[in-house]
């Protein structure tokens, strides 16, 4: 048989955590020793670092060999050892499969005698592969039950990346990131978007654990993880009392869990333009002002039809609202009366638990309701009238859970007027918002009385109680 003079070295290691790739160096070094002891030319090597051969997952370097075999442009194979080349059988039926066609009879390994090419080898090989199979399903179950063990123990997982928050032992809390994880809690669940808040920590120039660019998914990964709230999580289920320090209560955790349930039914996406949407009501009617443009004017307007349902009486230019409202929401939190809302509010707060745990309960029910209907087990009439209460209660719950989002905020921003006045044209949108929606409750405009200017008294604030 002719010595191979276009030869592949293929070299894999499933685990890498060092990322220096030292396993994969050392079965690359003893091929190379093997081709040079046999004579063989090598063209080429293929490498997949930190890829399972069991998982079933691709392996782009073992892909590009095998189309290379193909396309003829390889005569022979060496591997360190045929589980480097594959530990399932199946895989190794097409890896034969594939040289059979190509021609390639001589694949060979460094730490056995077992060569392709032959009955026998090819026997051996089969073997290996299926011991192979069993060894990395054994291993696996190994690591499901200590990984699942860890988790009831309270104990961090595995992974190289360290968790925002925490220092690299996954433990001891790091406190100036510990400090920006509360402050972006309560801003969230305050109704400011996962976008907005990435948008600033990345202008502040606030470095991620892995030093990556802040995205939304990223500020929604790490406030909805019950890591920060002191829990164990085990395949997104929170299982036991974790050993480290919490960063927020579990009352914010969870009002962190209904704000982001909230926002994903709104599915709100585009960014905020008008600082006032939903704020304002129609002296008129009492029905909601919508954000309307006419060309380059912003303006709050009631609008009419079976979309909106108001009288559409009502306009008002956007600007000057907002401008008036907005001095009279950084000066009443100055006042005493703020204060008192936020005794109030801290009260109010420790009924979060009971709430949330009540919508968890209703929700059930609905859901339930909805099965036997579907079993036919009730009529549609039956169903109908059982769910309609429901929604109500559900719907009140939800209401009174939005009431209490706002104590985080009033927290941060009570007393706090003058310096919010000072910084208020550097905060985006969503922040505006936020503080707005923390201390008004709505605005009633009242019909224009004065053409042609503005008129502070169309205005007529309803505080938050």
């Amino acid at each position: 048989m002719n010595k191979p003079r276009s030869a592949a070295i293929y070299a894999r290691i499933s685990s890498d955590p060092t990322g220096q790739a030292l396993g994969v160096q050392r079965q690359l070094e003893d091929c190379r020793k093997l081709a040079e002891d046999r004579g063989w030319t090598v063209a080429a090597e293929y490498v997949d670092n930190d890829v399972s051969a069991y998982s079933g997952k691709q392996r782009p370097e073992y892909a590009r060999m095998l189309t290379d075999i193909r396309d003829g442009l390889r005569d022979a194979v060496l591997v360190h050892n045929m589980d480097r080349l594959t530990r399932r059988p199946v895989e190794l039926e097409e890896f034969v499969a594939v040289c059979e066609r190509a021609g390639v009879r001589q694949v060979n390994t460094v730490t056995a005698d077992v060569d392709l090419g032959t009955d026998d080898g090819l026997f051996m090989a089969r073997i290996f592969a299926a011991f192979a199979a069993k060894e990395s399903g054994r291993k696996s179950e190994r690591l499901r039950r200590k990984a699942r063990q860890n988790a009831e123990l309270g104990r961090p997982g595995g992974g190289a990346n360290r968790p925002f928050g925490y220092e690299a032992d996954k433990i001891t809390v790091n406190p100036v990131e510990a400090e920006i994880i509360r402050e972006i809690a309560g801003r969230y669940i305050a109704g400011e978007s996962a976008r907005s808040l990435a948008a600033e920590l990345e202008e502040r120039g606030i470095p991620t654990s892995s030093g990556a660019a802040w995205r939304s998914t990223t500020v929604r990964g790490i406030l909805r993880a019950p890591r920060i709230a002191g829990l164990r999580s085990h395949h997104g289920e929170a299982v036991a009392e974790a050993i480290w320090e919490p960063i927020i209560t579990r009352e914010q955790h969870e009002q962190i869990m209904a704000a982001s349930a909230t926002k994903q039914a709104a599915g709100r996406r585009a960014p905020r333009r008008y600082l006032l949407s939903g704020m304002l009501r129609c002296g008129k009617c009492g029905g909601k002002l919508f954000s309307s443009a006419r060309g380059q004017e912003r303006r709050y307007v009631c609008m009419s039809g079976a979309d909106h349902r108001g009288c559409g009486g009502i306009t008002v230019a956007a600007p000057p609202v907002e401008e008036w409202l907005t001095a009279a929401v950084l000066y009443r939190l100055d006042t005493a009366d703020m204060q008192a809302v936020l005794t109030g509010q801290r009260a109010d707060d420790a009924r979060h638990g009971e709430l949330a745990a009540d919508h968890d309960r209703l929700r059930a029910r609905m859901e339930e309701l909805g099965q036997m209907f579907a079993e036919g087990e009730i009529s549609r009439l039956e169903w109908k009238a059982a769910r309609d209460p429901l929604e109500h209660q559900i719907t009140a719950t939800d209401q009174q859970i939005a009431r209490l989002a706002g104590s985080s905020t009033l927290e941060a921003i009570v007393g706090q007027g003058v310096a919010l006045t000072a910084g208020w044209e550097g905060m985006n949108l969503e922040r505006q918002h936020a503080i707005m929606r923390a201390v008004l409750d709505y605005a009633i405009i009242m019909p224009a009385t004065k053409l042609g200017r503005f008129d502070p008294e169309r205005i007529s604030p309803v505080w938050v109680l």
